[in-house]
C-alpha cells in the first residue's frame, strides 16, 4: 500500500508503472489527488472549529460570571452549535478516509528497476533451463490417464464440486511423500517450520494483498473470515504491527497448508486433470529481509525452490516475469516452469517473487537498524518450494513406463518405504 503523499510526489512515475503492468484504472491517480484534497479541507475547517471552541470555552466562565443574559445564551448556544457541527464531521471524515484507503489499496506495486517491460507473458525472459527433457520410445501419457484411480475427480465433484480432487492409495503416499521432501528441503535449507492456521480475518488478507482487490477469488465464511489461497497470506502477517531488529533478519519461514482459490477469471482452463483445482497443497517460503539484501535473497530464495526439482530430476526452466504479466504485490518475479511430457509443454510450479516494501507497508511489518533512531519497512519475499499437486503430475508424467507404472524418484523412496516403482 503507497502513501498518498508518496503517489502524489511521484505522480508520472506512479502512472508510467502502472501503464507498463496494463493496469486500466489510471482513473484511481486522480481520485486520490481528489480524495486528499478533500480530507485536507475536512481537517482544516474541523481543527478550525475545535480551535475555536476551545477558545470559546475558555472564555465561557468569565461570560457566565460577568456577562449579561443575552450574552451568557449567545455564548450557550455558539458552544452548542459548535459541539454539533464538530460531530458533523466525524463520519465525512470517516468515509473520505475509507475511500482514500481503498484507492491506495487498489494500486499494485511499483516495479523493480531491472524488471523487463513487456506487454503480456509472450515477453517473459527465460533466464536459466536445467536438465534434459526425458525420452521416450511410447507416446507419453498426461497425468490424468496415468492415475486414473489415484486421481479421483469424479468422488471429488461428489463431495464437493468441479475442480476438487479425491487422491488415493499410491497417489495419496506420493502427496504426502512430495510433502515431506520438500519440508525437510527448506528446514535444511534454513527456513523455520510454522503450521499456521488456514482461515484468516479481513486484516491478514488485507496485509498481504490479498483484499480488497482479489475478494472474488476467496473462499469467505459467514463470519468475515477466510480460506487462505496461499500459506504466504499467514505468514507474511506473523509479524503485523510488530518491529524486528535488524540483526534478526532475515526471517526464513516455510509452511505447508491446503490451499483454497475460486479461480473466478479461469473459466474454461485448465478443466481436465489437477493443473487447476479450488483446493490444493503447497509449501511455501516467505522471507523478512533488509532492503539492501532484498535482491540477494530473492536469488536464494528461487535456488531453493529449484533444488527441489533439481532433487527429482526434473526438467525445468526459470523465467523472468515482465512488466505486463507481473502480480499485483510484486517488484520482480521468477517463475520456476516444469517441463511436462504428456502435455508437451512447461508449466509453472512456483513463482518466486520480491514485493519490497509493499506488503510491509500494508501489515506495518518494521525493523530497527542497531543503534538506529528510525524504523523502516522489511522486504518480504515469497515463493512456491513447491506446488505439491503440480509436482505429482510432473512425477507422473516424467517417470511413466509403457506398462503403466510410474518409476519413484530416488529422493522420495525414503518416504515410500523405499519403494522403487508405484503400480497405478
Amino acid at each position: 500500500m503507497f502513501d498518498v503523499k508518496l503517489v502524489l510526489e511521484n505522480r508520472e512515475k506512479v502512472l508510467k508503472n502502472l501503464s507498463a503492468r496494463n493496469f486500466k484504472e489510471t482513473e484511481a491517480v486522480d481520485k486520490i489527488e481528489e480524495f486528499d484534497s478533500k480530507r485536507k479541507k475536512l481537517l482544516t475547517e474541523f481543527e478550525a472549529a475545535k480551535s475555536l471552541q476551545n477558545s470559546r470555552s475558555k472564555e465561557m466562565p468569565q461570560v457566565m460570571k460577568n456577562g449579561t443574559e443575552e450574552e451568557k445564551a449567545a455564548i450557550k448556544n455558539e458552544l452548542k452549535l459548535l459541539s454539533e457541527k464538530i460531530k458533523s464531521f466525524t463520519p465525512e471524515l470517516k468515509k473520505v478516509e475509507n475511500d482514500l484507503n481503498d484507492l491506495l489499496l487498489s494500486i499494485p506495486n511499483t516495479l523493480a528497476e531491472d524488471t523487463p517491460i513487456g506487454k503480456d507473458e509472450s515477453e517473459n525472459v527465460v533466464v536459466k533451463k536445467w536438465g534434459e527433457k526425458p525420452v521416450f520410445d511410447f507416446k507419453p501419457l498426461e497425468h490424468f490417464d496415468i492415475a486414473k484411480k489415484g486421481i479421483d475427480l469424479e468422488r471429488g465433484a461428489k463431495l464437493c464440486g468441479t475442480r476438487f480432487v479425491v487422491y488415493t492409495g499410491a497417489i495419496a503416499a506420493l502427496e504426502r511423500a512430495l510433502m515431506n521432501y520438500m519440508m525437510d528441503c527448506a528446514v535444511k535449507n534454513g527456513y523455520i517450520e510454522v503450521i499456521p492456521p488456514v482461515i484468516v480475518n479481513r486484516e491478514t488478507m488485507t496485509g498481504s494483498g490479498q483484499l480488497p482487490k482479489f475478494e472474488s477469488d476467496a473462499y469467505k465464511t459467514s463470519e468475515d473470515l477466510f480460506l487462505i489461497p496461499t500459506a504466504e497470506v499467514s505468514l507474511v502477517n506473523l509479524h503485523r504491527n510488530e518491529v524486528i531488529q535488524s540483526s534478526d533478519l532475515p526471517l526464513n519461514y516455510v509452511s505447508y497448508t491446503p490451499c483454497f482459490r475460486r479461480e473466478a477469471g479461469s473459466y474454461g482452463k485448465d478443466t481436465k486433470g489437477i493443473i487447476r483445482l479450488h483446493q490444493f497443497n503447497k509449501v511455501e517460503l516467505v522471507k523478512f529481509t533488509l532492503p539492501e539484501k532484498s535482491d540477494r535473497e530473492l536469488k536464494k530464495l528461487t535456488e531453493n525452490a529449484e533444488s527441489i526439482l533439481q532433487g527429482l530430476g526434473l526438467h525445468y526452466r526459470v523465467v523472468e516475469l515482465c512488466s505486463g504479466d507481473l502480480g499485483f504485490n510484486s517488484m520482480k518475479t521468477f517463475d520456476i516452469e516444469v517441463w511436462l511430457p504428456g502435455q508437451n509443454c512447461f508449466r509453472e510450479i512456483s513463482s518466486c517473487s520480491n514485493t519490497g516494501d509493499f506488503q510491509a507497508r500494508r501489515a506495518s511489518v518494521r525493523f530497527k537498524r542497531e543503534n538506529g533512531k528510525k524504523t523502516e519497512f522489511t522486504h518480504i519475499l515469497n515463493g512456491s518450494g513447491l506446488a505439491i499437486d503440480r509436482c505429482i503430475v510432473a512425477v507422473l508424467e516424467n517417470y511413466q513406463q509403457n506398462d503403466g507404472t510410474v518409476i519413484v524418484p530416488e529422493v522420495l523412496r525414503p518416504y515410500m518405504e523405499n519403494k522403487e516403482v508405484i503400480t497405478l
